[in-house]
């Protein structure tokens, strides 16, 4: 009761403001002169950039079950966020501040069946509202921390009306599940788990094995400090396998000069990506240039992900992982440590220190059968920790009143 008084007693102060800051303020207090739409389709949701795009295969099988009847018509805080869904050619707006009277007309005008929200946004006036007009809600890929949930328990008459109130969703793990059952979530709402951010690397195509490949080392997204070590234990492998190409990518491309210099310093050559190298020149390729990681992924058969030889927390296994690369990484992983350790246990990466990594690098690319079963591993590692998003599409078309057509 008191954020709902203190939320409508700020809307026409708001409202005020909105009329004289501009188009984007205007839109997110619903006073813009969007277009409306038929009533039954589906609101869905997503924070920002890293969000939507986690979402989209979700977008695009809902706007394939849908068509042209019912519109997807989907949110962010954020410019940035609007954009990119923009850019998918679906109805796109800036999300409504939540305030009663924003939220009423964002509502009156877009008339959705369901109200989808992708991982962790609760909106207690936003939530009110469908639960009044009947609009089902669902979370796809909730996560609630301990922290977060200990936060929380102390507003239990905000967030319990919220949880209480969604017709279906899926969390992240069991943790998060256990958490928002306690904090009021129905057990019956739940549906299988799902990692959003997963789903495409899952997704992504393995590139054929090939005898190149075996013999091919990544050093992605290596911070400094790491390229040392990298072209270290490289001339300690290539001492036994003397085929062996090492693709050397920093995080910070703008560090090409400088690693450069390692690279010669070590009687090396550099084929620089920004002076044309393709992957096939010379013992070391330097990937000085960004937004190309998915072709090196796919061009070499190990990988090691950089910020884990010194302490950066280690970058992500996951886009190794759905290359289907043999995945090496050094003692600091603690922003994914939940992750390489499943990895560590199905035998899908291996934990080496500086010291011990060209020999791991070594014994990988002279037994390609190994580091290709250990690529196959962190696969379906990836894919059992993603999750199949067909149960929540079918859902929210099934709140929505429509049924998937499965194709033969």
């Amino acid at each position: 009761m008191i954020y709902r008084a203190l939320t409508t007693f700020a809307g026409p102060v708001a409202g005020a403001a909105a009329r004289i800051a501009g188009p984007d303020w205007r839109e997110r207090m619903v006073l813009d002169a969007g277009p409306a739409h038929r009533p039954g389709g589906v609101w869905l949701h997503g924070a920002s950039v890293g969000e939507l795009n986690s979402g989209r295969r979700i977008v695009e099988a809902l706007v394939e079950a849908l068509g042209r009847d019912l519109p997807v018509v989907v949110t962010a805080n954020t410019v940035t966020g609007r954009a990119v869904a923009a850019g998918w050619g679906v109805p796109a707006r800036l999300a409504p501040l939540d305030l009663p009277g924003a939220v009423d007309r964002f509502l009156d005008r877009h008339r959705p069946a369901v109200l989808v929200t992708l991982e962790n946004e609760i909106w207690p006036n936003r939530a009110a509202a469908a639960r009044l007009r009947g609009i089902a809600q669902v979370v796809a890929g909730a996560r609630m921390s301990a922290r977060s949930a200990a936060r929380w328990s102390r507003a239990r008459g905000l967030i319990g009306p919220v949880l209480g109130g969604l017709d279906a969703l899926s969390a992240q793990d069991g943790a998060s599940e256990s958490r928002l059952i306690a904090l009021g979530l129905s057990p019956g709402a739940l549906l299988p788990r799902l990692q959003l951010k997963l789903l495409d690397p899952a997704a992504t195509p393995v590139p054929p094995a090939s005898a190149r490949r075996d013999r091919t080392w990544l050093a992605a997204s290596t911070h400094a400090g790491e390229e040392e070590l990298v072209l270290d234990a490289f001339l300690q492998a290539r001492a036994r396998v003397p085929d062996l190409q090492l693709i050397l990518a920093p995080r910070h491309p703008r560090r090409g000069d400088e690693v450069a210099a390692m690279i010669r310093a070590r009687g090396l050559d550099a084929a620089r990506r920004s002076a044309g190298a393709v992957g096939r020149d010379g013992a070391v390729v330097l990937v000085d240039v960004l937004g190309e990681m998915a072709r090196w992924y796919d061009a070499a058969g190990l990988c090691l992900t950089g910020g884990s030889l010194v302490d950066h927390g280690g970058h992500t296994p996951w886009e190794p992982a759905g290359h289907g690369c043999a995945i090496l990484h050094g003692p600091h992983v603690g922003n994914a440590a939940e992750g390489y350790a499943a990895l560590g246990a199905a035998g899908a990466s291996l934990g080496v220190g500086a010291g011990d990594l060209g020999a791991a690098v070594a014994r990988l690319a002279a037994d390609p059968a190994a580091a290709r079963a250990m690529g196959r591993r962190a696969r379906a590692v990836l894919r059992d920790r993603a999750g199949d998003p067909g149960a929540l599409v079918d859902r929210i078309l099934a709140l929505a009143g429509r049924a998937r057509q499965r194709r033969a």
